[in-house]
């Protein structure tokens, strides 16, 4: 998780601050995110090629652009396990590399 965390603060604290709360309106929160839930292919999608056009996260619509992060396959897996597991989040099943890789445009 600490590479997760380290990930995080480097490519994505700047958007969704610190708590993972976001920005309403802005940038969706990651923190209690029933999209993160509901979505995980499209949630690991979003961190390895970037994301534009609509999404609803916890009933609020968000349409900003997430450039892609440029990050490997097990950095993708290692945020995306701190995210899930971080702010009251739980993941009982952990993002693996492969699954990552499976994961197309």
């Amino acid at each position: 998780m600490e590479n997760g965390k380290e990930i995080y603060t480097d490519f994505c604290v700047t958007c969704h601050l610190p708590n993972g709360k976001g920005v309403e309106k802005a940038f969706p929160p990651l923190a209690g995110s029933d999209y993160l839930l509901n979505n995980r292919e499209a949630s690991i999608r979003a961190v390895k090629y970037g994301q534009n056009g609509e999404i609803t996260v916890n009933g609020i619509t968000y349409n900003n652009s997430m450039a892609p992060l440029g990050l490997t396959d097990e950095e993708v897996a290692d945020v995306m396990n701190y995210i899930l597991n971080s702010w009251g989040n739980t993941s009982e099943e952990m993002v693996t590399t492969e699954e990552v890789a499976r994961v197309q445009k």
